[in-house]
């Protein structure tokens, strides 16, 4: 049989055990199992080594549990913060994009007039209008940054109790 034959049966194995197969790779695996002594002495390794890992019991102190399900708590936590305050710059940033598009003829208006009434070139008060829309989403980008920078730390996992 060719070598991608088994590297595919190889493949069928492992995938079993994690995810399953669907049927017409369950069939394919078996034909070639019932073919192949070396993948279907890897198939029973396999499932020995998992039966071995199932039986296994480890003692973990009661510190330990307590730390790792406070940690697990406190992510979980912040996630869900995470997501809230995302949420909510979306739909600040959807509001802010439907107030500019609404706006944004009225302001070209204001800036047009504001330049010629003080007799400023085309080319000025156009990229004045162009700078009011880009810095503020510049401050926020900035903001953001700084924001992540800030709140970005390393977690310290070498202070669990033992």
């Amino acid at each position: 049989m060719r070598d991608d034959m088994h590297e595919q049966a190889l493949q069928l194995i492992d995938k079993r055990q994690v995810e399953g197969l669907s049927a017409q790779e369950r069939d394919r695996l078996e034909a070639h199992l019932e073919e192949c002594a070396q993948c279907r002495a890897r198939a029973q390794a396999n499932e020995r080594a998992l039966q071995r890992l199932r039986s296994l019991s480890v003692r973990v102190s009661p510190g330990l549990v307590k730390v790792t399900q406070e940690r697990v708590h406190s992510r979980a936590r912040e996630l869900s913060e995470d997501a809230a305050r995302l949420r909510a710059l979306w739909i600040s940033c959807a509001l802010s994009w439907i107030l500019g598009v609404a706006s944004a003829p009225l302001l070209w208006r204001a800036f047009e007039w504001a330049g010629h009434y003080a007799a400023l070139p085309n080319v000025i008060w156009e990229a004045g209008f162009v700078l009011w829309w880009l810095l503020p989403a510049g401050a926020v980008v900035a903001l953001l940054t700084w924001q992540r920078q800030r709140a970005g730390r390393v977690d310290d996992y070498t202070n669990l109790p033992r």
